[in-house]
């Protein structure tokens, strides 16, 4: 059984942020895998659901993103899972938009949600970073992270959405180099 949580804030307003694209990517997962009804659960929204031959629980914590760690250590702690368990998705700065990077462990890079989860279960667990690119000056971060996605960038942003949940049986198997590459294939097409 794995626990992967999509970070974002709650709220229609924060629904087409960029700091929302971790619940963009669980909704998507949830639509094409065919995962079971939301559930109010662990200071969030969980669906359980199969890729492949492994247990998902898909979870949004319901709390803002600085405190997406409480929710994800709930959950945790309730299944007896490890860190390494865990897979978080959500957005990155310092990647080119639609980019993504898979890895496992290191620190927040000042991410308040990545630094509240491993407040919560530590750092040992597998990361989905999704670029969003930089505004190019550090006043203009919290304006850009919180706007919404421009009409420009709608086709990019559900080719993304679509490539990482039909990519997603490779995660569930832990081959993440594998993952990055089918995905990356599917966004020069």
């Amino acid at each position: 059984m794995q626990i992967w949580a999509g970070l974002g804030n709650p709220g229609p307003q924060y629904a087409m942020n960029r700091h929302n694209v971790g619940f963009m990517v669980a909704d998507t997962i949830a639509e094409i895998h065919g995962f079971g009804p939301v559930q109010k659960k662990f200071s969030g929204w969980l669906q359980e659901g199969r890729i492949g031959s492994e247990k998902i629980l898909l979870l949004k914590p319901a709390t803002f993103m600085n405190k997406s760690g409480q929710a994800i250590g709930e959950a945790l702690r309730f299944y007896k899972l490890a860190p390494e368990d865990v897979t978080v998705f959500y957005d990155e700065l310092d990647l080119d938009p639609f980019r993504i990077k898979v890895k496992r462990g290191g620190g927040a890079a000042g991410h308040n949600g990545i630094r509240s989860t491993i407040q919560h279960i530590g750092e040992n667990f597998r990361r989905v970073r999704i670029g969003i690119g930089h505004p190019g000056h550090k006043d203009r971060v919290t304006g850009h992270v919180l706007g919404n996605y421009a009409k420009a960038e709608q086709d990019d942003l559900i080719q993304m959405l679509g490539a990482i949940g039909a990519e997603a049986d490779w995660l569930a198997r832990g081959e993440d180099v594998r993952f990055a590459s089918d995905y990356a294939l599917r966004m020069q097409d």
